[in-house]
């Protein structure tokens, strides 16, 4: 593994919020096939309970294997959309609110920016040790994360 692989990618603030714009579109899509995975899944598990009040007896095969397929299709699409995300360098921390954070250093501390579907802009940072609860706004006198020391 080179250390390429292993160091993070540090964002300034700029950088966070181009990076930003560039993956809210993927986020926005993954939301929706996250929902849609949800459907699929609530009609196998009917499908499972209406087998099992039959004693397990055979039901029609044909809409269970398209709800199969589907489920699959899904599932690789939501995969594709998050490892290109994640390419970025950025991290998805909670898909069903559509959190993102940018791994950036400020203060010589290594910190996340972060953001929530739905803000126009990241205003927000925590600690790596903090989740959500611990953001705290970036400081307007500074807005740009210190670059990364190497």
């Amino acid at each position: 593994m080179t250390d390429d692989a292993r160091d993070p990618k540090y964002f300034t603030l700029t950088e966070a919020e181009r990076t930003r714009t560039e993956v809210e579109p993927l986020l926005i899509e993954a939301i929706e096939l996250g929902r849609k995975i949800g459907h699929v899944d609530e009609q196998l598990q009917q499908a499972a309970q209406r087998i099992a009040m039959l004693g397990g007896a055979l039901v029609t095969r044909g809409p269970l294997e398209k709800l199969r397929v589907e489920q699959d299709r899904l599932n690789e699409a939501i995969r594709g959309a998050l490892t290109r995300i994640e390419a970025t360098g950025c991290v998805v921390k909670d898909l069903d609110v559509g959190l993102l954070d940018f791994p950036a250093v400020i203060n010589d501390e290594e910190v996340y920016l972060c953001w929530r579907l739905g803000e126009d802009r990241i205003r927000f940072y925590h600690r790596q040790d903090e989740g959500f609860d611990g953001r705290k706004p970036l400081d307007p006198r500074h807005p740009e994360p210190t670059p990364p020391v190497h």
